[in-house]
């Protein structure tokens, strides 16, 4: 492994991760800071419900980019296959998400970046495609039944590791899918606390199918 490739891979993942996408679409668009409308986060769903569906759909892309660019770059330019290679970029890109430094070290909570690399992985090794195919479904699933992006999001963070361990996933990405899990979690307390309290914002699926038929 040249180790002077990988630092300078790491660097160039953590500015790619730490791109605050839904704050500078809110600054372009409105003109605001959305840190300081909707649930505050700088995230795709906050990007959604401040912004409107076209940039939220954009901010969705771009943050899912995020995390396939990184490890699609980190096999295909530098030349890194190995799993815990692979393992340390995927996972650079989602903390650079969740605490980026260009606001502070405060950013989103990574569901569309771990996506995104979990895309770029599954692109890499095709054993982890089940994996992918499956926490997808999970999601939609969850989000379906209940209407929220947060409960959603904290199933398929638990039902990652599992798939991982289900199709014998080198153990780097065992190690990585934990991490990814924990992320999550942590970024998602106050989430889990207004879940709890019944207080958390389900999404209204009429307006959605209202705004999309305009």
């Amino acid at each position: 492994m040249n180790t002077v490739l990988l630092a300078i891979s790491i660097v160039v993942t953590y500015l790619i991760g730490a791109i605050p996408t839904a704050y500078i679409f809110g600054r372009l668009l409105k003109g605001i800071d959305i840190r300081q409308h909707g649930s505050g986060n700088v995230g795709a769903t906050n990007a959604f419900r401040v912004l409107g569906k076209v940039p939220g759909t954009m901010v969705l892309m771009i943050d899912i980019l995020k995390g396939i660019v990184p490890v699609t770059l980190a096999a295909g330019v530098f030349g890194f296959n190995s799993p815990l290679t692979l393992v340390i970029i995927g996972v650079v890109a989602v903390a650079a998400h969740n605490w980026t430094v260009f606001l502070n070290f405060k950013g989103g909570k990574g569901i569309a970046t771990s996506l995104g690399v979990l895309i770029g992985l599954a692109i890499q090794i095709s054993g982890l495609r089940p994996v992918l195919l499956t926490v997808v479904g999970v999601w939609l699933v969850i989000f379906l039944l209940f209407g929220y992006v947060s409960l959603a999001s904290l199933f398929v963070a638990v039902a990652l590791p599992i798939c991982m361990v289900a199709v014998r996933a080198p153990f780097a990405m065992i190690v990585m899918s934990i991490v990814l899990c924990l992320f999550v979690v942590f970024r998602h307390r106050s989430n889990i606390t207004r879940l709890l309290q019944g207080k958390e914002d389900r999404v209204n699926f009429k307006k959605i199918f209202c705004n999309f038929s305009q």
